[in-house]
């Protein structure tokens, strides 16, 4: 979106003539005065929204060092890795660490809804990144991110231009509720079309054949041009099917019996995540058909030597909840989780008429088609917005 913005009676300002950075610490009561406190994990990229938060009385155990209050309408500004890109808006009182900036906006010079999409804009990111100092903890100090220069409109245009911003913020986070909503009917209805309790049922080893991938140098890591696709554990999103930033390519020896086929049904074997969960969820097959795709040591292929059961009706099968928890036990380890595959072959799954599987396989295709197409308009809706955003500051 081009928007011809005349800047001519905009004014060059640095950051710090607009904003407070507050310090209201209270190292003795602050855990007694407030319930939620914030870490930065708490805080998703690019959104100035805070949805998820800690809370004492639910058992979650405050940080020594957090002590410093956070209040309702300040910018939450993590000055530690900054390039997560995670500041957002106080939408309550509460409490966070000592190195997140509570900033609050001049009312004088500004229109306090206005300032908050600065934080977000390319500008913005690439001049904190620069200024990023320390190997093992890069953090930014608040003296750089005050020295950030900008233009800034007049305070009725600053209104019109919030105005504009915050309405499409309001459409994008509609639709991610209604995702939300739309992705939590979908599993329900996969566990609905998976029950536990079954009257038939396949024994798990009888009916499939597996074969791991292999290791693949990272040194023959490639690009996209001239690679070959890598399918890997990053591939899998949790919960099952297919994370698009997690492709790798590679350009080393390998052998034809090591790609994917259209037939097989990748599975991660391994796990990073201490709740297991990515372990033995599958990849949505749509990603390698008809597609020359090696798979790494961290994924099986699952080919199935039953021709009563169908590839598809499998791929939900193990996305069940109940089915992914009966493979978390069997697969050990501490800091990382491998799949014992003898203890998969004792997995038994419902027994369907080809028929009723193919009912199940339609109606959550559906679900599927809808996911996308509503993923896909929240997109676009982003860089819309997002557009306007780096036009504006």
């Amino acid at each position: 979106m081009e928007m011809k913005i005349n800047k001519s009676n905009w004014t060059k300002v640095k950051l710090i003539d607009l904003v407070t950075k507050k310090e209201e610490n209270d190292k003795e009561n602050a855990a007694n005065r407030f319930d939620k406190f914030l870490k930065v994990e708490h805080l998703d990229a690019e959104s100035l929204h805070i949805k998820r938060w800690a809370s004492q009385k639910n058992g979650d155990e405050l940080n020594p060092t957090f002590y410093k209050v956070f209040r309702k309408g300040q910018i939450l500004f993590p000055t530690r890795n900054p390039h997560l890109r995670r500041s957002a808006l106080a939408s309550f009182d509460g409490i966070c660490g000592e190195k997140t900036l509570t900033l609050e906006p001049n009312e004088e010079l500004l229109i306090s809804e206005f300032i908050p999409f600065l934080f977000h804009s390319e500008s913005f990111y690439a001049h904190t990144a620069a200024a990023i100092v320390g190997s093992t903890n890069p953090h930014v100090r608040w003296r750089d991110v005050a020295n950030y220069e900008f233009l800034l409109p007049p305070k009725d245009q600053q209104a019109k231009l919030a105005e504009l911003l915050w309405a499409m913020d309001e459409v994008i986070e509609s639709d991610v509720s209604v995702l939300e909503k739309l992705k939590t009917a979908y599993q329900v209805k996969i566990e609905e079309s998976v029950p536990r309790e079954f009257e038939e049922y396949w024994m798990f080893g009888d009916v499939i054949k597996t074969r791991k991938g292999i290791t693949y140098k990272s040194s023959d890591y490639s690009d996209e041009e001239n690679g070959t696709p890598l399918l890997n554990l990053k591939s899998i999103e949790r919960g099952g099917g297919f994370n698009t930033e997690g492709i790798k390519y590679y350009n080393g020896a390998f052998k034809e019996e090591h790609f994917a086929k259209n037939e097989d049904l990748i599975v991660a074997c391994t796990d990073i995540t201490r709740e297991g969960r990515v372990v033995g969820y599958p990849l949505h097959p749509s990603v390698y058909q008809d597609k020359r795709m090696l798979f790494t040591m961290d994924l099986i292929a699952i080919s199935i030597i039953e021709d009563m059961l169908l590839r598809n009706y499998l791929y939900y099968v193990l996305k069940a909840g109940w089915v992914h928890w009966f493979l978390f036990a069997y697969s050990p380890g501490t800091t990382v989780l491998h799949l014992d595959l003898s203890g998969m072959k004792k997995l038994k799954i419902p027994k369907y008429d080809i028929s009723i599987q193919k009912e199940i396989v339609s109606k959550l295709r559906q679900f599927e088609n809808s996911i996308f197409e509503l993923e896909s308009k929240i997109s676009s809706s982003k860089a819309l917005q997002k557009s306007l955003i780096n036009q504006v500051f």
